[in-house]
């Protein structure tokens, strides 16, 4: 457990920190909306410039635990810094691309700074503020998360319609600058792991693996998951995560401590973290569809109902985190996902009757229960891990929340489309996107109850938990209280 410590500049060190998330939380969702304008002004196929953001998304998830590793090792300052500086670097350049080859390229520099401050940023928040303050630092964190996804696409349509698509990119240019004189301002050096070596070989498997995994999971949806390339991306995924754990239970320095997971409670945190980031995902990528194809509401009026969620989130995550503070985390994270169940069990009784208010009243609960959720939820991982070990848990966690969003958008695509065309039924010969509307909406329903069980296991687990948690206390209680200690 962590020494009752803080930094004397805890705020402005939140400042730094929450200027690098918002940054790489913007970066992520303002390039997708200039996807179309990328397409006609460097004249690249779809099939091409999706690897902007393929690229920038496969650089940060197969980086950030081995970067939280070097973390511990040599200073999580330091490498925030650089991180800080290659971001910033890689934003100049990615604006100064000529064609797609070298906007993908600069957008891989991009990402290796972006997966360093994603990586480390959570574990120099929690190491700057005291344990009795840390829910409501990690609830500022997730504000910023949520203040990057509302504002990308926003900001993004903006410079489109002003400027040429370059300055989407110089944009991050003086926020950048601004944040790496506060890093190196204010942000303090932070204890080391002492001489260790770095797994390599560990890092390498590890690596292999996700890679695997992300790839399979991206062919999977333009490909079809039943293709033999997909299913053999699977079959390297898991042998390589089969290697790697072989490899880690040998090493003296593993890129992670699998001790870690001998905590059953810290693995129900990663592990309904992780479903309701593939669950909210899903539908992100469902409910334009919904808005726009089946009800015939403008982007613009889409955007709008849409940002309740990220809004309610934003609003909810601080006041979640500082309540976590006083009355622990476990009972937070329990209302927060009944506050989930709730909202998607209302969200899969949209119809095509739907009214803007009536989508609005039924995801407030969801934004709500993610804002319950996620604040405590994360202050209980990062509170379980050992000093020395939060550079790398840190890590974990923004892995488990890029997994379950790359995952989600995966899995509840192919649900969808799966089922539109079993609704559509034998005599439908064409792509679950132009299927008939009735089949398209029952399908949704039916993905949408999907996400309701695995909400519901969700719960399960972490009621399972809340009440493992106070059988504890209650043993630790008893034993104090017979022995006299």
């Amino acid at each position: 457990m962590q020494k009752n410590e803080s930094s004397p500049n805890k705020w402005l060190v939140m400042a730094a920190v929450s200027t690098g998330i918002f940054l790489a939380t913007i970066d992520g969702s303002i390039v997708n909306i200039a996807l179309p304008t990328l397409k006609a002004d460097l004249s690249a196929d779809f099939a091409v410039i999706q690897w902007v953001v393929l690229a920038y998304l496969l650089t940060v998830v197969t980086l950030m635990l081995g970067i939280g590793r070097l973390g511990d090792m040599i200073g999580k300052k330091p490498l925030y810094t650089i991180g800080f500086i290659i971001f910033t670097i890689g934003s100049g350049l990615c604006g100064l691309a000529q064609n797609a080859a070298m906007l993908i390229f600069f957008r891989v520099v991009q990402a290796c700074g972006a997966a360093m401050i994603m990586a480390l940023g959570t574990a120099i928040v929690t190491e700057a503020f005291p344990p009795q303050e840390r829910g409501k630092a990690l609830g500022i964190t997730g504000l910023m998360v949520s203040l990057g996804s509302i504002t990308g696409p926003t900001i993004g349509g903006l410079i489109l319609g002003a400027l040429s698509w370059h300055w989407i990119f110089f944009v991050n240019l003086p926020l950048g600058i601004i944040g790496i004189f506060m890093v190196i301002r204010f942000v303090p050096a932070s204890q080391t792991a002492g001489r260790q070596r770095f797994d390599f070989a560990g890092a390498a498997a590890l690596f292999v693996s996700l890679l695997a995994l992300l790839m399979a999971l991206t062919l999977g949806e333009t490909d079809g998951f039943t293709s033999l390339l997909v299913w053999g991306l699977f079959a390297l995924f898991l042998s390589s995560l089969a290697f790697f754990i072989w490899l880690e239970q040998r090493t003296a320095d593993p890129i992670i401590d699998l001790s870690l997971f001998k905590n059953s409670l810290f693995s129900v945190n990663l592990i309904t973290g992780f479903l309701t980031f593939v669950c909210s995902a899903g539908l992100v990528l469902l409910m334009p569809f919904f808005l726009q194809d089946m009800l015939g509401y403008s982007p613009q009026v889409s955007g709008m109902v849409m940002a309740v969620v990220p809004l309610s989130m934003g609003i909810t995550a601080p006041l979640s985190g500082s309540l976590s503070d006083r009355w622990g985390t476990r009972p937070l994270a329990v209302a927060g996902l009944a506050m989930l169940l709730i909202g998607y069990l209302a969200v899969s009784r949209l119809d095509l009757n739907t009214t803007p208010a009536v989508y609005m009243l039924s995801f407030l609960p969801v934004g709500v229960g993610m804002g319950l959720f996620q604040s405590p939820n994360n202050s209980a991982i990062m509170g379980s891990a050992p000093r020395q070990r939060l550079g790398v848990v840190s890590g974990l966690l923004s892995l488990t929340r890029t997994l379950g969003q790359t995952s989600g958008i995966a899995i509840m695509g192919a649900i969808w489309s799966g089922l539109t065309l079993i609704n559509a039924g034998p005599a439908y010969t064409g792509e679950g996107s132009t299927a008939p509307l009735a089949a398209r909406m029952v399908a949704q329903q039916q993905t949408v109850s999907v996400v309701v069980v695995i909400i519901a296991i969700a719960l399960s687990l972490s009621i399972w938990a809340l009440v493992s948690e106070k059988r504890a206390r209650s043993s630790e209680s008893i034993y104090l209280n017979t022995t006299g200690k």
